[in-house]
Parts: C-alpha cells; sequence; structure tokens
C-alpha cells in the first residue's frame, strides 16, 4: 500500500502517522531509537506490505497487467489503490479527507526529527495537498512520473496509466474486496500490540 493507506490503517495517535510514514524511510531492525508506539506503527506498516504482497485478491489484481508490467505492477497497483482510497473514503472512514490530511500534515511539520528523505518531501506533500490529490485518477499520471524517476530503469514504468485507465474497473473491484480484509488485519495486530506491547 502507499502513503495513505498506511496512514488510514496505522493509527490516530501523531506517533502513529508518523510511523506510518517511517516505514518506508526507515529500513533494518528497530531497536529502541524511537519512541515505542512510533517503532510499533513502523513494524505495523511492514506487516500491512508483507499482507499485502500475499493476499490472492491482490495477486490477482496484479495479474491483470500484461506480463512485461509484472515487475513494476505492485508499484502501479499501491498508487492506484491510494486513489481508490481516497475517491471512497467515505465508506471507510469517518472523518473527512481534507481534515484527516491536515492532521498529517500538521503532525509532519511539528517532528523536527524526520528520517533526511521524508524531511526533504513533507513540506511538498503539505503545499500540494500529496494525499488529497489522489481523489483525481489524472494525479496518478504524474505520481507515476515521479516513481519513474526514482527507478533505475524508468521506462518499467512507461504506459502504466494507459493500463490503469484500461482496467479501473476490474482494479477497483479487487480494491473493494480487498481493504475491508485489510482493515480487519491492522485492527487485529493494533490489538494484539496493546495487549503485548513490543519494546
Amino acid at each position: 500500500m502507499n502513503y495513505l493507506a498506511h496512514l488510514h490503517l496505522g493509527g490516530p495517535l501523531p506517533a502513529q502517522l508518523l510511523g506510518s510514514l517511517y516505514g518506508d524511510f526507515v529500513k533494518g531492525p528497530l531497536h529502541g531509537h524511537y519512541p515505542p508506539t512510533l517503532e510499533a506503527a513502523i513494524r505495523l506498516h511492514r506487516r500491512i506490505d508483507v499482507f499485502t504482497d500475499s493476499h490472492p485478491r491482490v495477486v490477482q489484481a496484479k495479474a491483470r497487467f500484461p506480463q512485461a508490467r509484472r515487475r513494476y505492477a505492485g508499484i502501479v497497483l499501491d498508487i492506484f489503490f491510494d486513489h481508490c482510497l481516497a475517491s471512497d473514503w467515505a465508506q471507510y472512514a469517518l472523518e473527512p479527507l481534507p481534515v484527516f490530511t491536515a492532521k498529517v500534515y500538521q503532525t509532519l511539520a511539528d517532528e523536527p526529527a524526520l528520517p533526511p528523505r521524508l524531511a526533504q518531501i513533507a513540506p511538498l506533500m503539505a503545499a500540494q495537498d500529496w494525499l488529497g490529490a489522489y481523489r483525481e485518477f489524472a494525479v496518478l499520471e504524474r505520481v507515476l512520473l515521479g516513481m519513474s524517476r526514482r527507478l533505475s530503469r524508468p521506462e518499467g514504468l512507461a504506459g502504466s496509466m494507459a493500463e490503469l485507465q484500461h482496467l479501473y474497473e476490474p482494479l477497483r473491484e479487487d480494491f473493494r474486496a480487498f481493504y475491508p480484509e485489510l482493515q480487519a488485519f491492522a485492527r487485529q495486530a493494533h490489538a494484539q500490540s496493546r495487549a503485548n506491547p513490543e519494546r
């Protein structure tokens, strides 16, 4: 999953919001460098990624892409699923999306020691409302272009926007079938974390 889904699933506390994002920027073992609540959110981020990658509905969604795209289908799907979540936000959350995203941006602005790469992009994320912009399908083209610049083979994402247009409805159905199961998984993980906090 991409930024918006991780933030939605990771918990509402500032440390949980931060950890939900840190999962993409902090690698390797956690050794108490961050507060326990934040580290628990990083662990949940990683568990969500494993659950997502191995879920039959996600495997099916990736298989909808042409064979030549399969290596990058996970990247494209993560971004598309954030679009699905943003566009149908009211089905999955009580808090309006603009209220939620404003809270995320303020949490980032209030944290003086973000991981370096996150510190670089956080002001842009807020100024351009990256999270809320996912509602608009056309925005995904810009997101995919930005992703391609970070790949060793940028051409790997060329043409993916056209494939998303063609596969829009079946992929959206995949998301609608999958996301409630992911929400249930995250709720269970939160309950386990509260019962057995990791230090």
